[in-house]
Parts: C-alpha cells; sequence; structure tokens
C-alpha cells in the first residue's frame, strides 16, 4: 500500500511529455534566433564591401535595439490572435513558419528593402511563437501544480541549449572570409551562411513540432483560448473580477521592474560585443575566440544552473518555511544583473591602462547576469501562467512582453550611449540603477504577494 501511494506520487512529480516537445521546438527556435542575433550587429556596422549592412555603429545599435522591441511587443499581437482565432497550435506553427522565411531573406540579402522585410518576419514570427509556446507550456499544468516553476526552468534549459551552440557555429560562419582580393584585401565575410544555418534550424524546430503535437499534446491548443477556457461562449464576455484585475496590476508593475533588467542584459549583443570586439583580448590558449562565441557564455551558464535553481525552487516549496516569493526571486535577480555591470567597469579600467581587457570581467558580467537571469525570467512566465485570467492568457503574456519590447528598444540608445560617451560611465549608472530597484522589490514584495492571492 505505501510503496503504491509511492509510486503514484513519484508519477505526479514527473514532467509530461508535452514539455519536452516543447522544449525541442524550443532549443531549435532559440538556435535560430541567438545564432541569427549573435551576429547581426557585426553585420549591421560591417561595410557593404565587406558583406556587411555598412551602418555606424551608433545606428547599427539603435537598429538592433528596436529589431529586439519589436520582437517581444509582436507577441500582444500574436497572442490576442491565437486567443481569438487560431489557438496556440496552429500559432506556433505560423510563427516557426514566419521566422524561417525571413532567415532565408537575410541569406538571400539582395537589397536594404529585403534585409528590412526579412526582419520584420522575424519580429512577427517570434509574436505568433513567444506567447504560444509559453502558454502551451503552462497548460500542460494546473494552476496550484508545484511542477509549474520547475517546468519553466526546465523549459529555459532548451532554450540555452540552443542558444549555446548556435553562436559558435554562426560565428564561425560568419567571421569565416570566403572571398579575398589579391590574397589579402577581405572582400566578403559570411554572414549570410550564419543566417542560412539558422533557417535550417528552425525548420527543423517545425517539424519537430508537427510530428510530435498530436502524440504529446493531444488536441491542447487547438481551440482559442478566449472560448476554450471560458465555461460557455457567453462567459467570453464577461468582466475580469476584482481579483483577476489585482492580479493583472501586479504583473503590470513586475514588468515595470524587468524592463530595467532587460536593458542591461541586452548590452551583451550590442554594445558589450562592441568592446569585446575592439578592446578585449580574446586569445585563449593560443587561439583566437571569435566575437560571435562570446554569446554562447550566457546560455552555457543557463544550461549548467538552470536545473540546479529549478530543483531548489521545487525544494523550497516542499519545505516548511516555504518558497521565495516571486518579487523576491527577481528582486535578488535585478541585483545580481546590478553587480554584473560593475564587472564590465572594471574591464574598461583595465582597458584605460594597459590597452586590451581581459576576457575574464565580460565572462564574470556573463554569469552574474545568467543567474539574475534565471532567477527572473522563468520565474516570471510561471507567474503569468498562474495568475493571468485563463481566457486572456496569450494575450496577458504578450503583454508581459512589452516590458522586454520597452527594455530592448531603450537599450539600443544606452548602447548607442556606451559608444558615443563610454562605457565606463553607462554601465556603472545602470548597474546603481538596478541594484535600487532590486532592493526596493524585496521591499514590497509582501504587498504584491497579498494582491497575488
Amino acid at each position: 500500500m505505501n510503496s503504491s501511494v509511492t509510486a503514484q506520487n513519484t508519477q505526479k512529480l514527473k514532467h509530461p511529455k508535452g514539455l519536452y516537445l516543447c522544449g525541442l521546438t524550443i532549443m531549435w527556435e532559440r538556435f535560430a534566433y541567438y545564432g541569427m542575433k549573435s551576429v547581426l550587429i557585426l553585420y549591421l556596422a560591417a561595410e557593404i564591401a565587406k558583406g556587411g549592412f555598412g551602418l555606424s555603429k551608433g545606428s547599427a545599435t539603435v537598429l538592433m535595439g528596436w529589431f529586439g522591441g519589436l520582437v517581444y511587443l509582436m507577441p500582444v499581437l500574436g497572442g490576442y490572435v491565437s486567443d481569438r482565432y487560431l489557438g496556440t497550435k496552429k500559432s506556433i506553427i505560423l510563427g516557426c513558419i514566419l521566422i524561417c522565411g525571413g532567415q532565408v531573406l537575410l541569406f538571400l540579402g539582395i537589397s536594404r528593402v529585403l534585409i528590412y522585410c526579412a526582419l520584420g518576419l522575424i519580429t512577427l514570427g517570434n509574436g505568433f511563437f513567444k506567447p504560444n509556446l509559453n502558454t502551451m507550456v503552462g497548460d500542460l499544468y494546473s494552476k496550484e501544480d508545484v511542477r509549474k516553476d520547475s517546468a519553466f526552468s526546465i523549459l529555459y534549459m532548451f532554450v540555452n541549449l540552443g542558444a549555446t551552440v548556435s553562436p559558435f557555429i554562426c560565428g564561425a560562419l560568419a567571421e569565416q572570409i570566403f572571398i579575398k582580393k589579391s590574397g589579402t584585401e577581405i572582400i566578403s565575410y559570411g554572414f549570410k551562411y550564419a543566417f542560412l544555418a539558422s533557417a535550417i534550424s528552425m525548420l527543423i524546430g517545425l517539424i519537430f513540432f508537427i510530428a510530435g503535437s498530436k502524440k504529446y499534446l493531444g488536441t491542447l491548443g487547438e481551440k482559442p483560448n478566449y472560448v476554450a477556457k471560458s465555461s460557455d461562449s457567453k462567459n467570453a464576455t464577461v468582466p475580469l473580477t476584482l481579483q483577476e484585475k489585482r492580479r493583472v496590476i501586479v504583473i503590470l508593475i513586475l514588468a515595470f521592474f524587468v524592463i530595467f533588467f532587460w536593458i542591461g542584459f541586452e548590452q551583451g549583443a550590442t554594445s558589450l560585443s562592441l568592446f569585446t570586439q575592439e578592446s578585449v583580448n580574446r586569445n585563449l590558449f593560443g587561439k583566437e575566440i571569435s566575437t560571435a562565441a562570446f554569446q554562447s557564455i550566457n546560455a552555457i551558464f543557463c544550461v549548467a544552473f538552470a536545473p540546479v535553481l529549478g530543483a531548489l525552487w521545487v525544494k523550497l516549496a516542499s519545505s516548511k518555511n516555504g518558497d521565495l516569493s516571486i518579487p523576491t526571486k527577481m528582486g535578488v535577480g535585478l541585483i545580481l544583473l546590478g553587480i554584473g555591470c560593475f564587472f564590465v567597469v572594471l574591464a574598461v579600467l583595465q582597458k584605460n591602462s594597459s590597452g586590451m581587457a581581459s576576457m575574464i570581467w565580460i565572462v564574470s558580467f556573463y554569469f552574474f547576469e545568467t543567474i539574475g537571469e534565471l532567477c527572473l525570467s522563468p520565474v516570471g512566465l510561471s507567474m503569468v501562467s498562474k495568475l493571468a485570467p485563463a481566457k486572456l492568457i496569450s494575450m496577458i503574456t504578450g503583454v508581459w512582453f512589452i516590458s522586454t519590447f520597452a527594455a530592448s528598444t531603450l537599450s539600443g540608445y544606452v548602447a548607442k550611449a556606451a559608444t558615443d560617451l563610454g562605457e565606463l560611465e553607462v554601465f556603472a549608472i545602470l548597474g546603481v540603477v538596478v541594484i535600487i530597484l532590486g532592493l526596493i522589490l524585496i521591499l514590497i514584495r509582501k504587498r504584491l504577494a497579498a494582491m497575488m492571492e
């Protein structure tokens, strides 16, 4: 009898296979996105004669900011269309197709107009993919299921498995010289082949999802949430309750705080990437590491530490004192990012005194940024799936991503300030601001926790 109960409890703690299907799908999608993103700033700022887009550094960082921002704004549209019309499953498939199409256009790169269209398709595709894949994972569990935080941490591990490998592959392709003139003058880098690798990976992810969705997801996500998650069609038009409104307010408050986290986080792909290329000693055991490969550091740390934090949340949830509150976890995430910013300050100081900075400072920044990210991002997505009104789940998930839209857009201007005014001042100010905001969030945690109930 006792062994039977134990077996049942063990079975309940196992995650459904649908989680791993979603994980494999997002792994290939993130390979496509981060592979492309790891070389995009270098491509935009490279000379046209060398296979680049030909923008100034300042213009390239601003364009990167807007592109990254729109990637996180489009989920509002994608979530709305999914909730009302398509359902999560069809929206995920549509998103994969659009992203793959955008990557193919980047590979072709026939004209500037085509490049802008490519970036537009990728942002729109992310709009359908991002909120709905996260919603699909949330729907695999009940709102009270203690495995949910752990599930999103596991999903985050899959995200970073894709993001770990792709910058190495795409970076190697992008920095490979394919054409030379007189044996010395560089005419063209292989940026377009990096984009082709991203397109292929997205196609693989689409095939995985279509092939496994019927077996492992069944009918989950086939109907629009606005109807499927209401007891009947009339309830779809019933106003939100007071409790639901308070929970939405909490989501919006926390979204404001995380804006500042992502402003700092996005510097890794813009100002810090340019700084790494020009001012960091990238020689390791006699070989020079590509600039794009540094984008894998965050992902490597995520893969290493996501299971650790996922297990920690489950252990705390079952302990006598209970789990840390969501605002506390997110406040700690902000503080850790702020600490990471001061390692960049140290890198700039070393560069100013000796001409080049050690890569250890950059690695240290990514370490603190990553642990902060794991405290904040998967926990935030899990929170949205718990607190958002069921009939508006995908749209509210999209609204959550608005914070990242604002952060990514603003990060482009912060990166421009770093390239124009200096990384020392910008990263020092950014570090102080996010640490203060993290402390404020921890101080108001009890009030926010009460509103979540």
